[in-house]
Parts: C-alpha cells; sequence; structure tokens
C-alpha cells in the first residue's frame, strides 16, 4: 500500500475525555496539532457531559469543516448527537474512522447521518435541530460567512456557536461577523496565532442578514463559466463549467486547464480519466474527442456536483463523476490516459505526498502503453516523483509559469 493511502491512529485525552483519532497523508493537520480544532475539542471537553433531554433525544451537536473528527468525537463522548461536515473526501473518510473508533466512548446513532460529505449541510440538518454547531474557519472569506449563516441557521434559541481559526486564516474578521449576526461574540481562547470565539443564539433573528442572501446557500446554485476547446476536425467545443465557492479556481476558467486542454492527445477510443477534475472541463473535452465517455474524479464535494452539473450542460450521456481520494474510486479500472493538474497544498502548506499519490494513482490504473499529462506551476519539482514511478518522464511544454508533463506505462 503506498503510504498515502495509509491510515495512522492515536488516541487523545481531554479533560477525562479520550477519543481515538484517525489520520493519514492528505487529511487536515496530518502530522501536527491544529490548535483550531485542539481549542474547539477542549472547549467542549471542559463544558461536561451534556443531559439527554426529558423526550430521550440527545442533543445535536454539528461540526463545519471538521478535519479528522476530533471536535466531533469529543462532542459526541460528551453526549452529543455528533454530525461532522467536510467537503475533502480525505477529511470525511478520517472523521468516520475517528467516529467508528470513538464509539466505546460514544454511541454514534444512525452512522450514514454521522458524517457528511458536504462543506455546509444544508437539508442534512433542520432549521433550529442543533444545540452546538462548531466552525473551524475556512481561508475563504464566503466560506466563512456561509458557516456563520448555516450556524445561525442550525442553531436552537440558547445554542452556542464556536468558531476557530488562525488569525493569518481570518479569525479576526470572522469574530466580528460572529458578533454582526449573533449580536454576541466573546473569544474564550487564543494562543499559537489562533483563536477561538463563542456566540448564543439569543435571538431569532440575526443582527445582520446580509449573508442570508447569499444564493450558495442554496446547494443548487452555481456559478456558470462559458469556455470553449478545440473539438475535432477544427470545431470549436463551447459549454459552461458550474462551479461553487472553494472549489478550485471556480470564477474562470484557469490557464493551467486550458493549457492542458490544447497538449493532451486524446485518439478516438481512448478512455480518459480525468484525476481531480474540479468542475469538469476537462473530462467534458476528453470524452467528445475520444468519443468514449470520461471517468472525472474529485476529493471535493463541490467540485464533483458542479462537474456532473457540466457534463449534464454538454449534453454528454454515460460519463461517471466520483468523490474519490485521489484514484481510491477507481481501482481495479483501466484507462488509456489520465489527465490530472494535482493540488498541492494541504491547507495552506506545501504537500508533495499528494502529488506523489496522484502520480502512484494514475500508473496502477493505466494500461500498458497508457500515457500521463500533468500540468503544473514550473517550479514544482515534479520531473523527478513522474520517473521514479514511470522510469520516465517527458515535457510536452515548459512556459513562464505552467509546465506540461508526460510518462508512457511501459
Amino acid at each position: 500500500m503506498h503510504p498515502y493511502h495509509h491510515w495512522l491512529t492515536a488516541p487523545v485525552r481531554l479533560e477525562e475525555v479520550v477519543v481515538t483519532v484517525a489520520t493519514k497523508p492528505g487529511v487536515f493537520a496530518h502530522g501536527a496539532h491544529d490548535p483550531a480544532a485542539d481549542m474547539l475539542a477542549q472547549w467542549i471537553a471542559a463544558a461536561g457531559p451534556q443531559a439527554i433531554a426529558t423526550d430521550g433525544d440527545r442533543p445535536r451537536s454539528v461540526h463545519l469543516q471538521a478535519g479528522n473528527g476530533l471536535v466531533a468525537a469529543v462532542a459526541g463522548a460528551q453526549g452529543y448527537l455528533a454530525m461532522a461536515c467536510d467537503r475533502s473526501a480525505p477529511n470525511a473518510a478520517a472523521a468516520a474512522r475517528t467516529l467508528a473508533l470513538s464509539s466505546g466512548q460514544q454511541p454514534l446513532g444512525d452512522a450514514a447521518e454521522a458524517v457528511q460529505h458536504v462543506g455546509i449541510p444544508g437539508k442534512h440538518v433542520a432549521d433550529g435541530e442543533a444545540a452546538l454547531v462548531t466552525i473551524r474557519i475556512p481561508t475563504d472569506r464566503l466560506g466563512i460567512q456561509l458557516a456563520v449563516a448555516e450556524a445561525f441557521r442550525m442553531l436552537r434559541g440558547g445554542g452556542v456557536c464556536l468558531l476557530a481559526g488562525g488569525n493569518d486564516e481570518g479569525a479576526k474578521p470572522a469574530a466580528k461577523l460572529l458578533q454582526a449576526v449573533f449580536g454576541n461574540a466573546s473569544v474564550e481562547a487564543q494562543h499559537s496565532g489562533h483563536r477561538m470565539v463563542r456566540a448564543a443564539k439569543v435571538s431569532a433573528t440575526p443582527g445582520d442578514e446580509a449573508i442570508f442572501s447569499l444564493p450558495w446557500l442554496d446547494l443548487s446554485h452555481f456559478h456558470a463559466v462559458p469556455v470553449a476547446f478545440a473539438g475535432a476536425d477544427d470545431t470549436v467545443l463551447e459549454f459552461s463549467q458550474f462551479t461553487r465557492p472553494g472549489v478550485f479556481s471556480w470564477e474562470h476558467l484557469d490557464e493551467a486547464t486550458s493549457l492542458l486542454a490544447d497538449i493532451m492527445n486524446i485518439r478516438p477510443g481512448d478512455r480518459v480519466l480525468d484525476l481531480g477534475c474540479g468542475a469538469g472541463a476537462l473530462g467534458v473535452v476528453a470524452t467528445v474527442r475520444s468519443g468514449v465517455p470520461a471517468v472525472l474524479v474529485d476529493a471535493d464535494a463541490d467540485a464533483v456536483r458542479g462537474a456532473q452539473r457540466t457534463v449534464e450542460g454538454a449534453g454528454l450521456s454515460g460519463v461517471q463523476v466520483l468523490a474519490s481520494d485521489v484514484g481510491s474510486a477507481v481501482k481495479g479500472q483501466s484507462f488509456d490516459v489520465v489527465v490530472t493538474n494535482p493540488p498541492f497544498h494541504v491547507g495552506k502548506a506545501t504537500d508533495l505526498t499528494v502529488p506523489q499519490a496522484f502520480i502512484d494513482d494514475a500508473w496502477e490504473v493505466l494500461a500498458p502503453g497508457g500515457r500521463l499529462y500533468l500540468v503544473a506551476n514550473r517550479t514544482l519539482p515534479y520531473e523527478r516523483l513522474i520517473h521514479a514511478r514511470f522510469g520516465e518522464v517527458r515535457v510536452a511544454h515548459d512556459g513562464r509559469r505552467f509546465k506540461v508533463l508526460g510518462a508512457v506505462r511501459s
């Protein structure tokens, strides 16, 4: 098994609560402590066990940007019916493992509801259902706004919202937003350049209603980006790619995708995998040029839903769009071409274990003679990674900003 796919576990003690946390490369804060998540979990542990309601229902807690599931597991151990939400497939898988491993401390209830591979819960949580919502803030402004709006919607009267993150991630503006919406916000903890803020829902009406008009609160709302590529026989292929905030290059077609579409050699009959498909543009182009439905995979929940919408809008049938941690969803399948623009960040840190996993998984699913096309920032040292796995590397393009590298599986 490649190290990227190898799970590690470790016990974590907070006050009298002990949970077992699962992690692996690609999971947020793998190999390190996240001060924001630690503060959220510590607050819940110190607050003590939650009383069961007189009707027998356990109080609901919802944990946005759940990461490895530590905060949700501690909440479960304290008596909450915890739901972990994360848009990243590796994070959602880690949270599911953490909750399952910690089941000795907490009955999970319906396991299907314990973890949701989503950025915001939407229909998964009713208005006023939650007693506690935690937000480990994302780094994008719209993501923070959506999380705070969802927290207010989900909380019952008197319910508590805890928000935590790094000062360099927008924790201070996020705290001001929490104050504006809830009418109260107090700093509960701060250290290591991070802070945690607490607010209570004391009114049914938010103090600032502006964020509640954001169209992105409707999970079926997408941003349409018109795109055009070379088709076949000198034709022009025009369609729209559909995206949402937080999806890579969600407001426009990125230069690297356009470059890769021009350079990748897709032949009639080729079976193509778009590995890390984003909004799905390359998968559409590959399908049209090949005449065979491509397979598109991505770890981001909104990217998967957007790519499906892109494929449907282009009038294509038979194309598969799957949620996948790198190539995990297509192991055992065989392709003639893999095209990819692998991510190289986990959080804000550069982590080459992620693109290494993309390259290794591409090799595993390529048939003998199958071709890899990879586009990347020209400063990234992917040549040695590709050569180590394929035994060769070919430079198809070396530009001022981006390069396209290729290889053939022997």
